[in-house]
């Protein structure tokens, strides 16, 4: 089976929307697009290109994917050789235009594509931008490795990766590095279900006075 990974540029408060030019994502008021640029270096390129591998195909979004569409193809280097020439899945309605070479069509439920593709033969899907499809495969627990670039910003506001509503699920760190100027590359593996415990070996009358007095005001679920 195929694995899935997620490579992601973000804040430390957690926010993705347009980290790479003003343009790319000004939906609902966003005005700090660009914001990864002051921080990138050629130590962070080279953490985003290792996380994506040697050899990958692309899944995005239909918005991620005209974005892309429009730049990639026109520029030079070896990433823009890699993407140009990777195939590259689209979850998009039959209107939409895929004029990028090597794209396909996912139509249908984005969860059910994805989940039929991973169990094609194949080398890992990477997912690049596409927050609303990360958002989705996150919750179907269709994603099984992220690397994050965290810059060290606080955006404030904006599209965040794990927005109220993310289904719990637990992480362990398989790989970390910084750059100089602050970018930590940390990629993350699934780690099962969430573990919890407690500090607390015997608790004091008045500790179990505090529960109860907070249990009778917080509303039940």
């Amino acid at each position: 089976m195929r694995k899935v990974v997620l490579v992601v540029h973000v804040s430390m408060d957690g926010v993705i929307q347009s980290p790479g030019a003003p343009e790319e994502d000004p939906s609902e008021g966003f005005e700090l697009g660009g914001w990864i640029f002051p921080f990138s270096d050629e130590k962070s390129g080279q953490f985003y290109q290792n996380a994506m591998g040697k050899k990958y195909e692309i899944l995005m979004g239909r918005r991620t994917y005209e974005m892309l569409a429009a730049t990639w193809p026109f520029e030079e280097g070896e990433l823009a050789d890699q993407l140009n020439a990777a195939t590259k899945h689209v979850v998009a309605g039959a209107g939409a235009k895929l004029s990028w070479t090597n794209s396909k069509r996912l139509g249908g439920d984005a969860t059910e594509a994805v989940a039929d593709l991973k169990k094609s033969r194949g080398p890992a899907l990477v997912v690049i931008g596409s927050g609303q499809l990360v958002k989705s495969l996150l919750a179907a627990e269709l994603i099984d490795q992220i690397t994050a670039l965290t810059y060290p910003i606080v955006l404030g506001s904006g599209k965040r990766l794990f927005e109220e509503g993310a289904p719990p699920s637990a992480w362990k760190l398989a790989k970390s590095a910084h750059s100089p100027k602050g970018v930590v590359a940390n990629t993350f593996v699934r780690d099962g279900k969430v573990k919890t415990g407690t500090f607390v070996k015997k608790p004091s009358t008045e500790e179990l006075a505090r529960r109860k007095r907070l249990a009778a005001e917080s509303p039940r679920r």
